[in-house]
């Protein structure tokens, strides 16, 4: 997978090193909210991942860029309550359940194992 041409990992790690070197020329960011900005677009970029490679693992990366944006804006100063915190995550799950679970199909047998039962039916009386 590509974005602009460029696999996902360089782009992250230009914009790591243009962080950092921004930071050190006067741009007022502390370390923790240079984590915090690149792990939020390194789940930007899980979740563009799971779309594009129809990994079925959409819900959990939407659901995951949903804590690093809360723990982003955490780290720039917003105050919130850690049972505050719960109930914006727990909309967040509910929204994507709510609009994702129509696309979920049961999984398919894999395995042989999968396919059969070691326990024979029982003929109808």
């Amino acid at each position: 997978m590509k974005i602009f041409g460029r696999e996902p990992v360089l782009l992250l790690a230009f914009v790591a090193v243009a962080l950092k070197l921004s930071s050190a020329y006067g741009l007022d960011v502390s370390a923790e909210q240079q984590g915090a900005i690149m792990a939020v677009l390194s789940l930007v970029v899980a979740v563009v991942t799971a779309v594009v490679l129809k990994t079925g693992a959409v819900a959990a990366a939407l659901v995951n860029l949903a804590q690093g944006v809360l723990a982003l804006f955490l780290a720039f100063g917003l105050e919130m309550t850690a049972e505050t915190q719960v109930l914006w995550m727990a909309g967040v799950e509910s929204a994507v359940a709510l609009f994702l679970r129509r696309d979920v199909t049961a999984p398919v047998a894999a395995t042989r194992l999968e396919q059969s039962s070691p326990v024979k039916p029982q003929a109808q009386a």
